[in-house]
């Protein structure tokens, strides 16, 4: 079974979110209640096939609970995020973005409800960690993807290459990187961005902030370790931007045979499985760096609005979503991870194929949830475009500071 691009996972979105107006401003949840009223639900869709099983999970809750729910999905999640918010009629429960999360929570249009989670501790630490915000789970994680290295199989046999010469290390995926390129095909192609590149980062032993978004860390050795080996296989040839290949994403020039190998989530597999159906590959863990095993996971949760009017219901609903039960009937319909532990064992059970994505989960490190950091990445993601002939020094610099005036 296919596995496609979990719906609103926001692939290290860099726009900013219009955070513009407040909620109720009570985050432990303020109005009038009524456990009967309706429920909205908005979601960030990645097609028929997400927006098909939302609706049913949703309509099978409701004939158990007797609450009606509807579920629309967004043209532009954000966009009808704060739209809901600034007319005062937000949706009671909907898809929200690590990088969406402090501007919500900030300004009180959250009701933080991660204390009446009953499985909280099945979900996996990480998640938890990147929707904690002042102290509390805002909501429950919906599904979460990591960043793994693809290979073109066929590319990857033509070059004499064989299971043994899988890279583990940094030298080792320059190698097979460089045997790979020949002619219109270049050994590994991602999108340049931080989204990709700050697998390397992490693997060795660095990120845009610490863990916790409280302390902007951009400007370390490990990061400019990170930075300069990406730069010496730029200007090697054996590593391409998608932008300099004539790609959108390191996906596309994967499946036009631009690239022998890329860096990407699970998702790849959808457009794989849609766009490139010929094009063979498979998935192994990406090489460990000069600290490590390291990568990128990005992931969504389900916000219930303060101003819903009817909380309690929404919390049940997030209750059945988040069960064992539909996230593995969400895994089958639309191929997302389940964020909670207890599912991984059958997950990889039926696709072991893509086993690295989740196997990475005990490593993988989230992007940075502090308020107003979408601009900085926006900005770090202008500079680094052109890091083939860029100083990484003076890139990790500028984001440093400009990571710094969020703390303050």
């Amino acid at each position: 079974m296919k596995l496609a691009r979990a719906g609103a996972v926001l692939v290290a979105a860099t726009a900013a979110v219009a955070l513009t107006a407040c909620g109720s401003g009570f985050n432990s949840g303020g109005g009038a209640q009524d456990s009967k009223k309706p429920l909205t639900v908005l979601i960030g869709s990645s097609g028929p096939a997400e927006t098909a099983a939302v609706k049913k999970e949703v309509a099978d809750w409701s004939k158990t609970s007797g609450v009606k729910a509807t579920v629309q999905a967004a043209s532009n999640l954000n966009q009808q995020l704060a739209q809901g918010f600034s007319s005062g009629k937000p949706a009671d429960v909907f898809y929200l973005s690590t990088d969406a999360l402090a501007g919500y929570a900030s300004n009180g249009s959250l009701y933080a409800y991660g204390d009446k989670l009953d499985n909280r501790s099945d979900f996996y630490p990480s998640l938890v960690k990147s929707f904690t915000y002042d102290g509390k789970l805002q909501c429950a994680p919906k599904d979460f993807s990591t960043l793994q290295l693809i290979i073109n199989t066929d590319a990857w046999s033509k070059a004499g290459l064989t299971d043994a010469d899988v890279p583990t290390t940094w030298d080792q995926l320059s190698a097979v990187a460089k045997k790979l390129t020949t002619g219109s095909q270049t050994g590994l192609v991602i999108s340049g961005e931080y989204a990709r590149i700050g697998a390397f980062m992490t693997e060795a032993g660095g990120n845009l902030m610490n863990d916790d978004s409280t302390k902007a860390t951009a400007d370390s050795d490990a990061n400019l370790k990170a930075l300069q080996y990406v730069q010496d296989n730029l200007k090697a040839g054996d590593f391409k931007f998608a932008a300099d290949v004539g790609a959108g994403w390191g996906g596309e020039a994967f499946g036009k045979q631009l690239s022998a190998m890329t860096i990407e989530g699970n998702w790849i597999s959808g457009s794989q499985q849609n766009d490139y159906p010929d094009v063979k590959y498979k998935v192994v863990p990406l090489p460990k760096g000069p600290a490590g095993a390291g990568t990128l996971q990005f992931t969504n949760c389900w916000g219930i609005a303060a101003d819903s009017k009817n909380k309690d219901g929404a919390v049940d609903l997030v209750k059945a979503l988040t069960s064992k039960s539909d996230q593995l009937a969400f895994a089958k319909a639309f191929g997302v991870m389940p964020s909670i532990q207890s599912a991984a064992a059958e997950w990889k059970k039926e696709f072991p194929d893509y086993a690295p994505f989740l196997d990475a989960a005990s490593y993988a490190q989230g992007v940075s949830t502090a308020k107003g950091a979408a601009d900085v990445v926006a900005d770090f993601n202008s500079q680094v475009a052109k890091l083939a002939t860029a100083d990484p020094k003076a890139i990790l610099t500028s984001t440093q500071k400009n990571l710094e005036a969020l703390t303050k």
